[in-house]
């Protein structure tokens, strides 16, 4: 034995016989406190015996009649593993005719004459000894008809009966024989069944299970369906079991009873028991088998019979009660679960100790969350009696209870929702009747990290730059690091991409940097994320200097046909003033694709003539194409046709897959070769496959010219091998290489497990679950689908329509986010996994809450009955309150006329209000509010209003004959009107305007004595030129007032054409539609914004250009 173990080493390898040793073996573990036995474990000596010396006599067999070649391997241990093979070491073919049994011995079911060899061995192979034992090579002849009778007739007489012709004939059995059988199997072991049938032609065997259907997912067909394979038996599939061989003539079938034993296995084992002096316990053993097995139980490793007594114990069948025990009831009991088919045994100490409480956490340990999460304080104690425990917050807190908290059975303490109030000092006390300990351990509520400001979507020109903002928000204590990526993947190692604190900037955009950027903040406590997406586009073109295209090349001219090749000649167009760079030549397959042109090839722009090659079995016709920078010609006339040889195939079709439709069939495309390339008429596809990693032959047929083939019952998902050949008339194509394809897919079978839901924040949830075993997936693992639907809001308690949203996660994901939550909501979800058949089962629904966030703004607020000193606002609710609402904040300050801000005042009105009147205002000044709902979380957005006090009372009470007081009163105060002073404004800027364009013209006045010579020519059309510049002048007469530009020329319909350089408001951004503030800005460019910021400025758009206004106006 090993020294400090209880390892029993035995070592032959200086010396002894591994017979000596072999025996069954138990391990016994002793201590003061009772004894542990183990299994019994049984030592046996491999052996792989020689095969026994014998005379093998050649088999002499008539063609078609069934042979079996006996292989009795010699009995070893473990058993060895049976092959067939010849001289050369070749393993010998099998195929529905020829198979091996599972007993090794070789079966024909008819021999035909190219089994004739003298060379049939069966070998044995023995693992463990790592040893090949051979038996005599075996020799088959097989007589064909024809040439036993010739024999026949050298030697016999005329009268004499010659043999008679192969016939076929209907299947029998080879084995198992007679018509029923019997097989016994162990439970959770390989059942396997076996039929092989002889019979002209070769018989087709099919199973099936009498009165129900064979197991799903568990059965497989091996041997070329000789043979029947169910893993993993149970009770279930015992009963009767048909194979059926059949052909052409008839069938034979034979029923094999299965009767599924086992051994024993656990229900319930025993488990180790900790009880405290004084306390009852119990031992529970159960355990089931075929057939039943007996319980027995053992103390300290012997029989509990003769044990010594315990007046504590009593047994009862798979049972013993402790009732009352004292310490020196500690022992080690043995439950053994036995019957003819194995047995089980397991210990179980029953430990009577007195122990004050330990707690095992260490003191003052540091737990850290982050608010609106989980967090969990850990109390691992050990004492006997179980102690109980207590938690408490504080140093004199009371003791915790209630819903707001989790105790777990191990001593864990569960906030569900830590808020920053949780932090603190929390004390666990652990206490039984021996004694009493505690431990305090410390808790920190951190503030979430939040991304305030995230990155935009963004469409950038080429060659631009371009910078997304990430300004995130964390607690103070916790260090952030931000990482951007490009796609999900890593951002590119190039320099043009600067990573800044708070923002990403890339340099000189290119196409490549098109695609998705995210911003990713992670602390030590929690992560989030945002994305925008970045679109690059060209850059405005600019002006090309327009040349004309190549003329056609002409004269067309094949020399040199051979059969593979042919020389064309041309004489080039005129390239009309930019330089021919190449010429393109294109064919026309006459004989399969009549008027459609094909790329033939390209050469330089000097070259005239060039050497085709050619395919097999095309009616050429050739043309040419010249191309130079402006672009491509028109076609050349086509040249002469040129028919050439057919030959085999050169190539095999392109693009095999094999994907399956069904969960029992095998689809094998492939893209067809086109006309030209099948290289002459009668083009078919040889169509081969097996299944990979099975010693299979390949199956194979030939099809017609069609490019899919359907292989029905093969098994669900498995990976074949696959070729496709084409070939012809004159014959096949060179051998194609294989591809792997799959067979179809089924649905997933089980639902993702362990599916927990974390709530992040308000909006935002991270969802984990187990993956799914892959051999449950049956087909490709495409992703996750997570299935979330809000049930109700906590705030309203009022259900509504159920919509359910979808994320798809692809890959083998264990996690996803869940973006988009309503705050303060409960919600439901599932996951499901996805292949390429469809979904599997959905898990159970996981129920999980948001919490409250800010509310929207108010839904509306008014504000009515205006008096001296005195207005009423009426407010709506806000649509989405998020959760709770405790407040309401109005903020408001006057406006003088100057449009300046005065004081700002804030009252905080309850959240069950829905109105109020505001007294002491100014009379006769415009006010401006800023309402917004509160929530526990905070503030939400903001509506805002404005609305006058009004000057006096006569207006409101006699509107008849207080008018003009009231417009009198008003019409004092005119000029410190901001609208006032705006128009008066307007009308400066107007006569300003009105005097710039009386200058010019009186300027232009001083060119009519030319207007006066232009009127002595007769030809209206001709004006003067000025002697200094050679430009026509410029003048202005009563019917056109409109100024000529120097250089330009009046058309001969008296219209002026609109030069580029012209300014006009219409070319800037709203164009017609623009409209204008009494003030020169544009209204439109606002009109999205109904209100300013209180602390914003009055903000104006860009003065419009004199120029461009003066042009306006004349």
């Amino acid at each position: 034995m090993k020294p400090n173990s209880g390892t029993l080493v035995i070592n032959i390898m200086n010396g002894g016989k591994a017979e000596a040793y072999e025996g069954v073996y138990q391990c016994t573990a002793r201590n003061e406190r009772g004894a542990a036995i183990s299994n019994n474990i049984v030592i046996r000596p491999s052996r792989s015996p020689l095969w026994t010396k014998e005379k093998l006599e050649p088999n002499q067999v008539r063609e078609g009649d069934s042979l079996v070649l006996h292989c009795r391997p010699p009995v070893g241990l473990p058993p060895p593993i049976i092959f067939w093979m010849d001289n050369a070491f070749q393993r010998l073919p099998q195929s529905e005719r020829v198979s091996q049994g599972l007993n090794g011995d070789l079966y024909f079911s008819n021999v035909q004459p190219e089994d004739t060899r003298e060379d049939y061995i069966c070998y044995a192979r023995f693992n463990h000894t790592q040893t090949i034992q051979q038996k005599q090579p075996i020799s088959v002849k097989v007589f064909s008809m024809d040439s036993l009778n010739d024999t026949i007739a050298a030697n016999l007489s005329d009268t004499d009966i010659y043999a008679k012709p192969v016939t076929e004939r209907q299947p029998i059995l080879l084995t198992p024989t007679g018509s029923t059988s019997t097989k016994v199997e162990l439970r959770g072991n390989v059942l396997l069944l076996e039929c092989i049938a002889a019979g002209l032609p070769t018989p087709v065997i099919r199973w099936i299970k009498e009165g129900g259907e064979l197991p799903a997912n568990r059965t497989f067909f091996e041997n070329f369906k000789k043979t029947l394979k169910i893993v993993d038996v149970s009770e279930a599939d015992s009963g009767n079991y048909k194979c059926i061989a059949r052909n052409i003539l008839g069938s034979a079938h034979h029923v094999i009873s299965v009767t599924v034993k086992a051994a024993p296995y656990w229900i319930t084992a025993p488990r180790n028991l900790v009880l405290s002096p004084g306390e009852d316990g119990t031992l529970i053993c159960r355990a089931n088998g075929n057939p039943k097995p007996n319980i027995s139980w053992l103390a300290n490793g012997v029989p509990i019979a003769i044990a010594p007594e315990d007046p504590s114990r009593k047994v009862d069948g798979d049972t013993i009660i402790f009732s009352h025990v004292q310490e020196r009831s500690s022992a080690v009991y043995q439950c053994n679960a036995s019957n003819e088919y194995g047995y089980l045994l397991a210990n179980a100490f029953v430990n009577v100790l007195a122990e004050p409480p330990r707690i095992l956490t260490p003191a003052n340990k540091l737990y850290q969350v982050i608010a609106d999460s989980p967090a969990l304080l850990d109390c691992a104690y050990f004492g006997s009696p179980k102690p109980e425990i207590e938690w408490f917050k504080g140093v004199k807190g009371s003791i915790l209870s209630g819903s707001e908290y989790v105790f777990h059975d191990n001593g864990t303490l569960e906030i569900p929702v830590a808020q920053k109030d949780s932090t603190g000092t929390y004390t666990c006390v652990a206490r039984n009747e021996l004694g009493k300990i505690q431990n305090e351990v410390q808790l920190e509520v951190k503030d979430p990290t939040m991304i305030i400001k995230q990155p935009e979507y963004k469409v950038i020109q080429r060659y631009g730059q371009v910078s997304f903002e990430c300004i995130i928000k964390h607690d103070s204590t916790l260090l952030p690091t931000v990482i951007w990526l490009k796609d999900n993947d890593e951002l590119p190692d190039d320099e043009r991409f600067l990573v800044g604190k708070d923002n990403l900037t890339i340099m000189n955009v290119t196409d490549k940097d098109d695609g998705t950027y995210t911003c990713i903040v992670n602390t030590t406590l929690d992560s989030v994320s945002a994305s925008a997406v970045l679109t690059v586009v060209a850059a405005p073109p600019t002006p090309a200097i327009i040349y004309a295209r190549p003329n056609p090349p002409f004269d067309l001219e094949l020399t040199g046909q051979l059969e593979r090749s042919v020389e064309l000649s041309w004489i080039p167009g005129d390239e009309n003033n930019s330089p021919i760079t190449n010429f393109v030549i294109e064919y026309e397959d006459g004989l399969h694709e009549p008027g459609v042109w094909h790329y033939q090839t390209e050469v330089p722009g000097t070259q005239t003539t060039v050497q085709l090659k050619l395919s097999p079995y095309v009616n050429y016709s050739f043309r040419v194409i010249a191309v130079n920078e402006i672009g491509r010609s028109q076609p050349s006339e086509p040249s002469e046709q040129y028919l050439t040889k057919s030959a085999n195939p050169d190539e095999n079709p392109s693009n095999v897959q094999g994907i399956g439709s069904e969960p029992d069939n095998l689809v094998i495309t492939w893209e067809s070769l086109k006309g030209f390339q099948s290289n002459g008429p009668g083009l078919q596809y040889k169509v081969s496959w097996r299944q990979k990693d099975v010693d299979d032959e390949w199956t194979s047929v030939i099809v017609a010219n069609v490019s899919k083939y359907i292989v029905s019952g093969t098994p669900t998902f498995v990976p074949y091998e696959i070729k496709v050949q084409a070939l012809n008339d004159l014959g096949y194509a060179p051998e194609p290489s294989e591809v792997i394809g799959h067979s179809g897919e089924d649905l997933p079978m089980v639902a993702p497990g362990n599916v927990q839901v974390h709530v992040i924040n308000s909006t935002l949830a991270k969802v984990h679950w187990d993956p799914v075993p892959l051999k449950t997936v049956r087909g490709h693992l495409q992703g996750y689908k997570v299935y979330y639907w809000k049930v109700q809001s906590l705030s309203r308690r009022s259900r509504r329509h159920v919509e359910k949203k979808i994320l798809t996660f692809r890959g083998n994901k264990t996690f996803g986010m869940l973006p988009g939550l309503e705050p303060y909501s409960s919600y439901k979800l599932n996951v499901r996994v996805v292949n390429g058949k469809g979904e599997g089962p959905a898990s159970p629904d996981k129920v999980f809450k948001t919490p409250e966030g800010v509310p929207s703004s108010p839904s509306f607020l008014k504000i009515t009955n205006p008096t001296l000193d005195s207005l009423t606002l009426e407010w709506g609710s806000p649509t989405h309150p998020n959760g709770v609402l405790t407040s309401y904040i109005l903020k408001f300050q006057p406006i003088n006329n100057t449009h300046e801000l005065g004081p700002l005042v804030e009252i905080r009105i309850p959240a069950n209000e829905s109105s109020l009147i505001l007294k002491n205002l100014n009379y006769s000044t415009r006010y401006k509010f800023y309402f917004n709902a509160q929530t526990s979380v905070g503030s939400g957005s903001q509506i805002t209003e404005e609305a006058v006090t009004i000057m006096d009372e006569a207006g409101i009470l006699r509107p008849a004959v207080g008018a003009g007081k009231a417009m009198a009163s008003r019409q004092v105060d005119i000029a410190t009107q901001g609208w006032f002073i705006g128009l008066m404004c307007a009308v400066a800027l107007l006569i300003l305007i009105l005097l710039i364009v009386c200058f010019i013209r009186r300027n232009k006045g001083g060119k009519y004595p030319v207007k006066e010579k232009e009127d002595a020519h007769a030809d209206p059309e001709i004006q003067p030129m000025k002697e200094d510049d050679g430009t026509f002048g410029e003048y202005s007469d009563a019917e056109d007032h409109k100024p000529l530009k120097k250089g330009s020329r009046t058309p001969s319909d008296r219209t002026v054409k609109k030069e580029d350089s012209d300014d006009s408001l219409v070319d800037y951004g709203e164009g017609v539609n623009g409209q204008f503030n009494e003030d020169g800005s544009f209204i439109g460019q606002y009109s999205g914004k109904k209100e300013k910021e209180p602390a914003e400025g009055n903000e104006s758009s860009e003065a419009p250009s004199p120029v461009n206004a003066m042009n306006s106006f004349v």
